[in-house]
This record gives C-alpha cells, sequence and structure tokens, in this order.
C-alpha cells in the first residue's frame, strides 16, 4: 500500500511595488491606491450666453378621437393573453379628458479620466519606461464617439512601460495546480487513498491509493495565469477614460391621475432642443414650473459633473406628452384608462376582466 506524498511547496506570491509609478510626473499620487477620477484641466470656453427662449407655433396637442382611443385598448386587452377582450371590444366611452404634460430633459455629456497601474504578460514590446516624458492623464490623444453616447475605452500611456518578473509565479512561468495541490495524483476515489479493498487491493489504482490529475496532465502544476507562462510582465499606466451622458428627467404633470413613471417609454411633439458646451436655462417658458426645473438641474449637472470630469456637451430637450383620460362604461359599471404618447400605450391599472375563464 502506498501512500501520498507531501505536496509541493512554492513561494508565496508578492505583488509588484505599489508606488512604482509615483515618480511618473503628472500620476503622483493617483496609481498607488488602483486609480482614481482626475480633475479635468480648467475650462477653455465662457459659459454660453442666454439663448433664445422656446418659441413654437402650437403649445397642445389635437384632441384623441374615440376612434383611436378605443383601436388602442382593444390591442392592449389583446397583448393580454389571459384578459377577456370584451370590456374592450363591449365598452362604451362616455368622456374623454385630454391632458398635456411637458417633460423637460437634459443630458450632460461628459468624459473622466482614472490612472492605474496595470499589466500584462510580456510578448516582445518595447519598454519605454522613462525614454520620453510621459504625457499627462489629460494629455493623452483619446478619440470621444459621437456625442451623447456612452463608451469607455482602456489606453497604455506611452513612455511608461517596463519589463518585471512575474510576480505570482516568480518568474517560473508555472503555479501548483490547485486540484492536486502540485502532487499530480489525487487520491482514489474508489478507496479513498487506502489502496486496498475488503477484498485485497483496490483494482482501480492498483494499491498505489493514486488517481492521476487530469486538471494538470499529473504534472502538479499548470500555466501561470498572470504570466501565461511567458515569465516576465510588461507594466504600465492604464488610462480609462469614459464618456458617459448623463441624463435626468422632469415631468410637469397636469393632475390626469396618471402614473408618471408611466412616460419614461414613451415619446411625445418636441417643442425646443437645443445644445452646445454649458447651456443657459430656459428662458420665456410659458409654465414656470419648467422654467425653474431648467435652471435647477443645469445648475446641478455643471456642479456635479465638473469636479470629476470635463463636460463636452449639454442638450436640452422640451417635449410635450399627450395624455388622454377615457371613461367607459362595462356592465353598468364605470372604468377608466389612459392613452398616452405619440406611441398611444394604454395605462389600465383596474382592468374589469383580467381573467378570461370567468367571464360568461
Amino acid at each position: 500500500m502506498s501512500s501520498l506524498s507531501s505536496p509541493a511547496v512554492y513561494p508565496a506570491p508578492t505583488a509588484p511595488p505599489a508606488d512604482m509609478f509615483g515618480s511618473v510626473p503628472g500620476y503622483e499620487g493617483t496609481v498607488a491606491g488602483g486609480g482614481g477620477y482626475l480633475p479635468p484641466p480648467m475650462p477653455l470656453e465662457p459659459v454660453a450666453p442666454p439663448q433664445p427662449g422656446p418659441a413654437p407655433d402650437d403649445w397642445s396637442i389635437p384632441s384623441l378621437s374615440e376612434d383611436v382611443a378605443r383601436d388602442a385598448f382593444k390591442s392592449f386587452a389583446s397583448s393580454n393573453c389571459c384578459w377577456s377582450k370584451a370590456p374592450a371590444d363591449d365598452g362604451v366611452i362616455t368622456g374623454m379628458e385630454p391632458f398635456n404634460t411637458y417633460r423637460y430633459r437634459l443630458e450632460t455629456f461628459t468624459e473622466s479620466r482614472s490612472p492605474e497601474w496595470a499589466h500584462k504578460p510580456y510578448e516582445g514590446e518595447p519598454a519605454d519606461f522613462y525614454t520620453q516624458t510621459a504625457p499627462r492623464p489629460w494629455e493623452v490623444q483619446a478619440t470621444p464617439p459621437s456625442l451623447f453616447t456612452s463608451h469607455t475605452e482602456n489606453i497604455r500611456v506611452p513612455y511608461t512601460s517596463s519589463i518585471k518578473d512575474c510576480h505570482t509565479c516568480h518568474a517560473s512561468g508555472t503555479m501548483p495546480c490547485v486540484e492536486c495541490r502540485g502532487d499530480g495524483y489525487k487520491a482514489c476515489w474508489v478507496c479513498n487513498g487506502s489502496g486496498s479493498k475488503m477484498d485485497g487491493n483496490c483494482a482501480h489504482c492498483n494499491g498505489t491509493g493514486k488517481d492521476s490529475c487530469t486538471e494538470c496532465d499529473s504534472r502538479g502544476t499548470k500555466e501561470c495565469e498572470t504570466c501565461k507562462g511567458k515569465r516576465q510582465l510588461l507594466t504600465y499606466i492604464n488610462l480609462k477614460v469614459e464618456w458617459t451622458n448623463n441624463v435626468e428627467d422632469h415631468v410637469v404633470h397636469q393632475n390626469s391621475g396618471m402614473n408618471a413613471d408611466d412616460l419614461r417609454s414613451v415619446t411625445g411633439k418636441e417643442l425646443f432642443k437645443n445644445n452646445q458646451y454649458l447651456l443657459y436655462p430656459l428662458l420665456g417658458f410659458p409654465n414656470p414650473d419648467m422654467a425653474a426645473a431648467s435652471e435647477r438641474l443645469i445648475k446641478d449637472h455643471q456642479s456635479k459633473y465638473a469636479q470629476t470630469s470635463r463636460i463636452l456637451q449639454q442638450r436640452q430637450t422640451v417635449e410635450l406628452i399627450p395624455i388622454t383620460k377615457v371613461n367607459y362604461k362595462w356592465k353598468g359599471d364605470t372604468h377608466l384608462y389612459y392613452v398616452y404618447g405619440n406611441e398611444n400605450r394604454i395605462s389600465a391599472d383596474n382592468y374589469p376582466a383580467t381573467c378570461c375563464c370567468v367571464i360568461q
């Protein structure tokens, strides 16, 4: 009978020094802790001057016809397979009341930059550390996506690359197999490593008490996952560049009784839109709540995002979202639903026949 040998002993991996890039001008104190967003340089453009207020010719939306309201309600009922279509088909519309609702949307398109220590398996790249002065974080060239499109890009900062021995495997290129703990064999599952059974030696392992480790092909080691067997790493400063479209809505509700959150999924009639580097609040808007929301959100965005990112562009949009409250009768009872948005969506929280199997 044989017993398993002691597993191989490997020195514990050691991480590279956290301050290895601390002497790079422009990166002092930013890499050691794993990055952190850097304040952008002061903007060169002045704050935009006041812009003319929106002046659309028509601040209302034509009333919805009964036929359109009824067809939308029928489509809504048909889309719910367990509902009876009877209320939509047989209900009699008794009243329709329009509620035109303003939605103000502010988009602030920003760019933020975060440097951090990074490494990859060394594959013959040139080590350019200190061959020239590395560009500072906001000097690194990065091509932004289309305006108001979120995107992330990782850029290897030029002149920060150096070659280091792999800190995980101590430049051996291999690490102990976790499955067999570096031995190359595991305890036989038939005899639990004893090498014998009641009727003699274990036939499965021929009395050795061992099974070959299929995870490492009995070698006891596997390729180091950090350096992929290359033994060395290319270490460098990685600059994470994030373009983010920060969007915030404000809805002036007209007391229709409908849940305002439902309006997020629909579009309305666009009354006004403009974009520039830094926006000026709406002027001359007929609804004072909308003008106040514009002033508040623009101020909040410029204060919030200018600290850790660079504002590239802002856009403000005003939409008029149609809402029609429809009252109808079915089986002698009064009910209601809402038709809203350009898409004629339906909101009917109290649909009277949600289980078709009980409708006669």
